[in-house]
């Protein structure tokens, strides 16, 4: 049920205990650390922890708890909140006995648990801005109970492989303040159960060979280590919470009222969603806004860098690609900017986003991504660069804001020279056609970019489709924008001519009835059935002659719709693989070659709509979405999903892209739908 900005799923003994095991919640901070685990409360990735602050050193995000034990005691038994301490695979514990209801309220992750008259709820959040995480525990009916909760420590950085030993750790406790190091680390950890009074009870404990689920079944190293030091007590009655705290921060940072941070998230996604009225009266496009936040951050590990854009009169916003292992890349962002804050009226940040991107381009390049905990971006791409184009036009139609225009132009004007000229990849306009080629060997360049250590699964070298869409697309914005600015744009314009000529005499195959995936390739043209070629026709400024949109539409639709988006490649190719499963390089293997991408659904309904102007159909291809809020990562939109049915959900349980454009999608459909987007 979606309701009252919450998401509840209900529970009872004799409901399947896989459902839990199989679902993940997701709560963040604003910096791109988060906390999460499974609905069951057993970590099933290495990636998943109650505490995962990003750090500016060191830099990453790092796993420092990856779990609590809780349980309270109710005539002498153990009723338990969770922990793997309790539970197996199997289920042999009795978390799914006492579990009445998961909740995400708002963004906050709430379970209800109940026996014998007794009432007992745990929620999860963290400090908007801060690494903090806070744990709540409220007895909503029944006599005072006591509170264990056991942390397990790991101090590891969440990309790493999972430790085979804990390591050596020393715990101070000083009037109710715990505080924990590792010998090998810098990093301090603070932790105390508030109000008083409470105990500690020191009682050490390491745990070996935990199994991450989801790592073995991946075929990836599955055993963990981990560190408790003890455990925490307190006395929990009705009207009298107690809070779990920990942080990263001194100690004066955490003189706050535990139960107030629940609240002042709630009115801080409150006041998100009133900046759109447009989502008002319409539960689905407020989960996905609230979605939305999860991946907009002022990237933790690289605070240096806010402080210089508040210096220069900016502020430092990116976006996080998807949880739990993207950082922020460039493409994704570009892509994802429209959905995440012009459809969710957050404006500024949008902004900040093209701002802060452009101080990063380089040799007339955007970044491709941040690597984790590094500075410096890598720059591998062919794409991003051009999307930059497509969410500036996004945001200056939304905000008319011509000085952010101003200001960008002369970066602009140089990614179209440097592309001009050639830059790094290989990456240069042909000058007897004005087309884009790229290619470099041992590089994946496009947004299809699975590659297992030397083997570059699609590398679409030469001049893929999709590019000179895009590429078409940004010089026909700059010559209307340079014209606005009273810049030469006949240069542009002629450009925009000529790459729109070429395209059409090459890359149409009357054969298929469709386009050319990739042309003047190592082996010659290449004519798989991919969903590359819908964005010529999708975008602002179509680079497709239109008597050839309907045929176009129609073979994707025939060849690669599903219910979750479309497949990355047609069913009949020798290639294709219809289940995203496996080890690593299985995986890679099928992650472009029939693989489903959710993201690609709202480029298919623009370019539906300009064939068939029919908002309730294009919304019928949105239908699954709203059921799936229910599946693998609660309230956000999977990664990708399998090719066939039962289209099981993969990769990322949250992903910035896939929100973004079907909540944007989700808006374009409904009654009085903008047209724009």
């Amino acid at each position: 049920m979606i309701s009252d900005r919450q998401i509840v799923l209900s529970w009872n003994r004799e409901s399947d205990p896989s459902f839990l095991r199989n679902r993940e919640w997701l709560v963040t901070n604003g910096l791109g650390g988060y906390a999460s685990g499974t609905l069951a409360g057993i970590p099933a990735r290495k990636y998943h922890g109650l505490f995962v602050p990003n750090l500016a050193s060191p830099k990453g995000r790092h796993i420092l708890i990856s779990r609590c034990d809780e349980w309270v005691m109710m005539n002498d038994r153990q009723m338990h909140l969770g922990g793997a301490e309790y539970e197996s695979e199997r289920f042999e514990g009795e978390l799914h006995l006492f579990l009445k209801e998961f909740r995400l309220d708002h963004r906050i992750a709430v379970w209800t648990f109940e026996h014998e008259g007794v009432v007992f709820e745990k929620s999860v959040t963290m400090v908007h801005n801060q690494n903090t995480v806070c744990v709540q525990y409220r007895l909503l009916q029944g006599e005072a109970l006591e509170l264990h909760v056991r942390p397990y420590v790991s101090f590891r950085r969440h990309d790493e492989s999972p430790r085979a030993e804990p390591g050596s750790f020393m715990l101070e406790v000083r009037r109710g303040r715990h505080e924990v190091r590792h010998t090998d680390s810098d990093i301090v950890l603070r932790f105390g159960l508030r109000p008083g009074p409470t105990a500690f009870v020191t009682e050490e404990r390491d745990e070996s060979n935990f199994v991450y689920r989801i790592e073995r079944d991946r075929g990836d190293p599955e055993f963990e280590s981990a560190f408790s030091p003890g455990y925490l007590l307190a006395s929990v009655r009705p009207n009298h919470p107690a809070v779990f705290v920990a942080s990263t921060h001194a100690w004066e940072r955490l003189e706050f009222d535990g139960p107030a941070v629940f609240d002042a998230e709630r009115q801080r996604l409150d006041h998100l969603l009133s900046l759109a009225p447009a989502l008002k009266n319409d539960p689905v496009a407020e989960q996905l806004a609230m979605a939305s936040d999860q991946f907009i951050v002022l990237p933790g590990s690289r605070l240096e860098e806010s402080v210089l854009a508040q210096a220069a009169g900016g502020e430092l916003r990116s976006v996080y690609a998807g949880y739990h292992w993207f950082g922020d890349w460039g493409r994704d962002t570009m892509i994802s900017l429209d959905g995440l804050t012009l459809c969710t009226g957050r404006y500024r940040e949008a902004g900040a986003i093209l701002s802060t991107f452009s101080h990063y381009v380089k040799d007339g390049l955007l970044p491709n991504l941040f690597p984790e905990g590094e500075r410096q971006a890598l720059y591998h791409t062919v794409d991003a660069t051009l999307w930059y184009f497509h969410a500036i036009s996004r945001y200056l139609d939304t905000t008319a804001d011509r000085a952010l225009l101003r200001n960008l132009f002369p970066v602009l004007q140089s990614i179209i020279q440097h592309h001009m000229d050639g830059t790094h990849f290989n990456i240069h306009v042909d000058a007897r056609d004005g087309l884009i080629s790229a290619a470099a060997e041992g590089y994946q360049l496009t947004w299809m970019d699975a590659k297992v250590d030397d083997w570059v699964v699609t590398p679409r070298r030469g001049k893929p489709v999709e590019i000179q869409a895009l590429w078409h697309n940004a010089l026909q914005l700059m010559a209307h924008w340079a014209s606005e600015l009273r810049q030469p744009h006949e240069q542009y314009q002629n450009l925009a001519a000529q790459v729109r000529d070429s395209f059409n005499q090459r890359y149409w195959n009357e054969e298929r009835g469709c386009l050319y995936d990739v042309i003047d390739g190592p082996d010659g043209d290449d004519d798989n059935i991919r969903p590359n070629q819908i964005f010529a026709i999708s975008l602002q400024h179509p680079v497709l002659y239109q008597r050839h949109w309907k045929q176009v539409v129609d073979v994707v639709r025939d060849k690669l719709l599903t219910a979750y988006g479309l497949r990355t490649l047609s069913t009949d190719h020798a290639d294709y693989k219809s289940h995203y499963r496996g080890n690593l390089r299985e995986r890679d293997a099928a992650y472009h070659q029939g693989t489903v991408w959710p993201w690609l659904i709202g480029h298919y309904i623009d370019a539906y709509l300009r064939v068939y102007p029919d908002p309730v159909s294009a919304r019928g291809l949105l239908e699954a979405f709203p059921g799936h809020l229910y599946d693998a990562g609660i309230g956000s939109i999977s990664e990708i999903f399998d090719a066939e049915e039962p289209f099981a959900p993969g990769g990322c349980m949250a992903q910035a892209w896939s929100v973004a454009e079907v909540l944007r999608a989700w808006l374009k459909t409904r009654p009085g739908g903008s047209s724009r987007r």
